[in-house]
C-alpha cells in the first residue's frame, strides 16, 4: 500500500495511523530506500538529522518527510528528543534506522496488526537480521527481537551510550510481528570499521560505568525486558565478570559454534569474527586503556573517559536542543 493510500485508510479508520522516526547523518545511500519503503505503511515520516553535509535532508524533504535538526550526543538522547519535539499525532510510533527497511511479510502484516490490537497491547517487537557483504546473517544470534512499534507516549529509549533499547513506560503487553526489519548498510568496510570503533568507545564507556561502584543514578543499568532483557542480564552479570580479553574469545566461540555462526558460510564466518571477536577485543582494550590512564594520571573515571574515549558524561544530563528544518 502506497503512502497516500495509507493516509486515506488512516483517516477513514480502516487502519491504525503510524509515524516513523528516522535518525540521520549523511545517509545519502539509504534515505530514499528507507522512506519509500516505510511510506507503504506509515502515514507520517519524521527525520531527525544531526548536521548532514550531503543531500540527506533535501531527499527526505522531497519525499514528504518532516525534517528536524538536533545536535548529536548519542542514539538514546536523539530518539527521546524526537519523541518530545516531533509533531506526532498518530496512534502508533516506530523507530527505524536509515539503513533499515521492512520486508514484504512485515509490510503486509503491520497495518492490520496495529489496527486490530486490543487496548492492553502497547507495543510490538520484530526481528532484525543483519546483512553483511550482501549476505543475510541467519545464525549466531544475529536476529534479535526488538521493540520497534509502540503506542504514542507508551515508550522511551533507555539512557545508555551503547546497546540502547526502547522500553515501555506504561503497563501493557508487547506482542511479536511476523517478518523482519532488515539491517542492510550499503557503505564500504572502511566505514563499517570506523562505525564499530566508535561503538567500541561507547560500549567501553558503559562497561566502565558498570564496573564503577560509585556511578550515579543516570548511569545505572535498566532492563528492557524480553529477549533484550535476558541478554542484558547475562552481559552485566556473567560476561562483564569474565577476564578482559579472554571473554571476547569465549563469546566468539559461543557465537560461531554454539549458536551456529559457521552455518552462514565464509562471509558469515568473516562477519562473526569481526563483530564478535575483533570488536569485543577492541572494547576490552579501550576499557584497559581508560583504567590505566586513570591510574597513571591520578584522575577520576569521568575525566579519563572524556580524555581517552572522547565521551562527555555530562552531555547525557543536558543535551543540546535543535529545531525544524526550513
Amino acid at each position: 500500500m502506497q503512502g497516500n493510500q495509507f493516509d486515506r485508510a488512516a483517516r477513514d479508520g480502516s487502519h491504525a495511523s503510524l509515524t516513523a522516526i528516522i535518525l540521520t547523518f549523511n545517509e545519502h545511500l539509504h534515505i530514499r530506500r528507507c522512506i519509500e519503503n516505510v511510506r507503504r505503511v506509515a502515514s507520517h515520516v519524521v527525520v531527525v538529522d544531526s548536521g548532514s553535509t550531503d543531500d540527506t535532508v533535501s531527499i527526505a524533504q522531497s519525499l514528504g518527510a518532516t525534517v528536524l535538526s538536533n545536535p548529536w550526543v548519542n542514539h538514546a538522547i536523539q530518539l527521546n528528543w524526537a519523541l518530545d519535539h516531533a509533531p506526532i499525532e498518530t496512534e502508533w510510533v516506530m523507530r527505524l534506522d536509515a539503513d533499515e527497511y521492512l520486508d514484504e511479510r512485515l509490510l503486509k502484516a503491520l497495518p492490520d496488526a496495529l489496527a486490530g490490537s486490543p487496548p492492553e497491547v502497547k507495543g510490538f517487537s520484530v526481528r532484525r537480521p543483519t546483512t553483511f557483504l550482501g549476505k543475510r546473517i541467519a545464525h549466531g544470534g544475529m536476529s534479535p527481537w526488538l521493540l520497534r512499534f509502540w503506542c504514542r507516549g507508551a515508550a522511551r529509549c533507555e539512557l545508555r551510550w551503547m546497546d540502547e533499547h526502547m522500553q515501555l513506560v506504561e503497563d501493557g503487553d508487547v506482542r511479536r510481528l511476523p517478518g523482519n526489519i532488515v539491517d542492510h548498510n550499503l557503505n564500504n568496510l572502511s566505514w563499517w570499521a570506523d562505525k564499530h570503533n566508535r561503538y567500541a568507545s561507547r560500549e567501553a564507556c558503559d562497561l566502565l560505568l558498570l564496573r564503577d561502584r560509585t556511578k550515579g543514578e543516570t548511569h545505572k543499568s535498566t532492563n528492557p525486558g524480553g529477549q533484550a532483557g535476558l541478554k542484558r542480564v547475562l552481559k552485566e552479570n556473567v560476561y562483564s565478570r569474565l577476564p578482559l580479553g579472554l571473554r571476547a574469545w569465549l563469546y566468539f566461540a559461543y557465537r560461531l559454534i554454539l549458536r551456529g555462526g559457521f552455518l552462514d558460510g565464509y562471509r558469515g564466518v568473516m562477519f562473526h569474527t569481526l563483530q564478535s571477536l575483533w570488536y569485543r577485543l577492541l572494547v576490552d582494550a579501550k576499557v584497559m586503556e581508560v583504567e590505566h590512564y586513570m591510574r597513571s594520571q591520578g584522575m577520576t573515571l569521568k575525566d579519563a573517559i572524556r580524555e581517552r574515549l572522547e565521551i562527555d558524561l555530562d552531555a547525557i544530563a543536558s543535551p543540546p536542543q535543535g529545531k525544524e528544518q526550513s
